[in-house]
């Protein structure tokens, strides 16, 4: 998209990934972005704490990803306001060949897309501006086309973006239709929170805001249904804190978190 292109950003509304910005300390956020996270704040504390445990995560899965298993191409949907160390520079650190697609539909985060471009010479990384909701569209789209070789084993990362699709959205669709589109040797990595860890009054109330905004906080057994039919990698589905954790390092409560990950071959 060029940049006479962009389109308008609407401070006065919130946007989840300028609220996750405001949540991780960044400042490319609004008044508006910090209120509504002020709101969720002031009936789960923890959300900081969730929001720095689902970066590690995503770091350590995308490491997993290139050092492990030999993945050198990356689609990321729901990119969020780039944040270093961003998806490219992990992988990239491993393998400097690594290539990868950044997608969001956040006008932010496209202003700011000149951050996830930066990668070693050897590589390769692009941005479009798209919505998770229209799968077949960053599919196909020239982004893709252009770094991408969909005939090759291609990691998927969903971090913290699919419990923003309500039931309505056929979130179990959209996720299989990606999933669907990438040969054997492909990996899907995601994260999603819960309300599985909290007492029952807060997770009414997490829950409540959560139901307004048009997200769905799932269980431990819906969100293993985005995995249906792929091979879990150890320790399969896991708190966010919990997976692959370094030895010796005293992982968050669960409640703090309150999320879950996992990462399952394809194929």
């Amino acid at each position: 998209m060029a940049e006479s292109e962009q389109p308008p950003i609407d401070t006065s509304v919130m946007h989840p990934a300028r609220r996750y910005d405001y949540m991780l300390g960044g400042t490319t956020n609004f008044a508006a972005d910090r209120a509504a996270g002020d709101a969720v704040l002031a009936v789960y504390p923890q959300a900081r704490v969730a929001a720095l445990e689902n970066r590690a995560f995503l770091q350590r899965a995308a490491h997993f990803l290139a050092a492990e298993a030999g993945v050198r191409q990356f689609l990321d949907i729901g990119t969020g306001i780039p944040t270093s160390p961003n998806l490219h520079e992990v992988v990239q650190s491993v393998a400097p060949e690594a290539r990868v697609v950044y997608a969001d539909k956040d006008p932010l985060v496209l202003a700011h897309s000149r951050a996830l471009l930066a990668g070693t010479p050897e590589g390769r990384t692009a941005y479009l501006h798209a919505d998770l909701l229209d799968p077949r569209r960053i599919l196909g789209s020239a982004e893709v086309a252009d770094v991408l070789d969909l005939t090759r084993p291609v990691g998927l990362t969903l971090m913290a973006v699919v419990h923003f699709l309500d039931d309505a959205t056929h979130p179990y669709d959209v996720v299989r239709t990606l999933v669907d589109a990438l040969p054997p040797g492909s990996y899907l990595a995601m994260s999603h929170m819960t309300l599985d860890f909290l007492p029952p009054d807060q997770a009414r109330q997490l829950g409540a805001i959560s139901t307004a905004e048009g997200s769905r906080l799932r269980s431990r057994a819906e969100f293993a249904r985005f995995f249906d039919g792929l091979e879990l990698v150890p320790p399969g589905i896991a708190v966010l804190s919990e997976w692959r954790r370094a030895p010796g390092e005293s992982p968050a409560s669960r409640a703090d978190v309150s999320g879950y990950g996992a990462v399952a071959r394809i194929g």
